[in-house]
Formats: structure tokens, C-alpha cells, sequence
């Protein structure tokens, strides 16, 4: 899991200091280690980078799939384009009822910019269309996500790509969300030293513990803890007045 903002530190070029940094130098170090050959490695559109897509398919032998978005301009620019006049969907997904919300996911894929984007290892461009329906009101909403991945149409199908795409984003809405959702940890002011990453690992230790306990509405059930400090300590197990009344909203 890649902390957001200033996540770690490297060393400087001859010198005892370390250089905090975020997410794209990271990311390589953190891979280094992990034997991913053969898997594939999804980003969202801050790791879009070419130094970290030749790292995975030349040094790691892994594949990538990759959000792009407007940090790569020109890139995003392109494949707009190419799925501007597109056809049926390759594959859609069958609609799911979740949340008070009907959704639907399509996905197209192309090999025709191979040649043509400025990325390395590029196999398919890919474009995902989400389609939501809420059910209260009937209001209808329809979200783009654009990407490229290094797979090749041969071993990576259509709805196994929109597949792995689904398992990125319920990684990111599972925690990423939550986290900022509820503490705002985007416009965070904690900004020296390790505090960025150390009040980062507390807040995932809570949000992990409420989770641990069967919490489904963990910005509710921190709602509720934060009118009653008992409930805190009965969650870290320190203090036990033989009632123990966890939420489990």
C-alpha cells in the first residue's frame, strides 16, 4: 500500500541526509523486493510513469495497468480521441445493486496506438465507462476512466482486464476513501519529519480495528466513539467494566 504525499525517504548523493519523497520513488524499492513475475500491477494515474513501466515488464517481468489522466496530458489527449467515435462495448459487465445504487461497467480496449503513444510497452489502450442509477431520485450518472496496460489481447481478455480494474478501486474505496473521508488526510497540515507517515499508520490502525470488529459504516462507528471514550478503550482491550459494547454499525 503507497501512502499518499510525502511517504518515505531516500538517501542523498553523497551525504548522511535522507530526502522525504512520495509514491513514484518509492514505489520501485517497495517492488523491488516482491517476486511479481508474470502478475500484473495495477496504478492509479500518479504512478503512470514511464521509468516505473520499463522497471516492471524489463527488470520485474511483470505486466501493468495504468489510470491515465490529465498529469500526462498529451497521452490522456490520445486515447480521448481514439474512443471518441467507438462501437459496442468488448465486454459489460451485468448491473449490481450496491449502495442504493444500480452500476454498470463497460469496458473498450485497442492495439492501434501501439505505435503511436509515447509509452513504453504499451499492448492496449483502454477505455471504462461507469454508469450509476440512484435509486431514490432516478438521477443517472456516467464516469470515463482511460488507461493502457502492457497485456496483450492474447492472454488478457477484455473482462479480465475490467476485472483487475474493479479490484484496484475496491482496494482504493476500502481504505484510500475511508481515510480521507474521514479524516480530510488530503489537505492534512502534517507536513515534517515522519509525522506524515506516522499519523498515516494510526489512522489505518483504527480504521483496521473498527473493521476488525464486523464495522460496515466506519465513519459512523467513529461518529459514535467520539462521544464516548469507554468504547475506545474496550476496542484496544484496556479497560473492561464487563460490558463490553462494541459498534458493529
Amino acid at each position: 500500500m503507497f501512502y499518499p504525499k510525502k511517504v518515505g525517504a531516500l538517501p542523498v548523493a553523497n551525504g548522511d541526509e535522507l530526502k522525504q519523497t512520495n509514491e513514484i520513488k518509492i514505489a520501485p524499492l517497495l517492488l523491488e523486493s516482491i517476486d511479481i513475475e508474470g502478475k500484473l500491477v495495477t496504478g492509479d494515474a500518479l504512478l503512470t510513469q514511464r521509468d516505473l513501466a520499463r522497471f516492471l515488464v524489463e527488470h520485474k517481468k511483470a505486466d501493468y495497468l495504468f489510470t491515465v489522466k490529465l498529469n500526462q496530458k498529451e497521452l490522456h489527449e490520445d486515447i480521448v480521441e481514439a474512443f471518441r467515435q467507438r462501437g459496442d462495448p468488448d465486454f459489460s459487465e451485468a448491473p449490481t445493486l450496491d449502495h442504493g445504487r444500480i452500476e454498470q461497467r463497460h469496458i473498450w480496449v485497442t492495439p492501434e496506438l501501439n505505435s503511436y503513444l509515447n509509452f513504453p510497452h504499451v499492448a492496449q489502450t483502454v477505455l471504462i465507462e461507469r454508469s450509476r442509477i440512484d435509486k431514490k431520485t432516478g438521477r443517472e450518472s456516467t464516469e470515463l476512466a482511460y488507461g493502457i496496460t502492457s497485456c496483450h489481447a492474447e492472454k488478457w481478455l477484455p473482462k479480465s482486464l475490467l476485472t483487475a480494474n474493479r479490484g484496484h478501486w475496491s482496494v482504493e474505496n476500502s481504505c484510500h476513501y475511508i481515510i480521507d473521508k474521514i479524516y480530510d488526510e488530503d489537505r492534512s497540515r502534517i507536513r515534517t519529519g515522519f509525522g506524515p507517515e506516522n499519523v498515516s499508520r494510526l489512522r489505518r490502525f483504527a480504521v483496521g480495528l473498527l473493521k476488525s470488529k464486523g464495522v460496515k459504516n466506519v465513519s459512523q462507528a467513529m461518529r459514535k466513539l467520539s462521544f464516548k471514550a469507554s468504547l475506545v478503550l474496550d476496542y484496544l482491550g484496556i479497560a473492561n467494566d464487563g460490558e463490553t459494547d462494541y459498534v458493529t454499525t
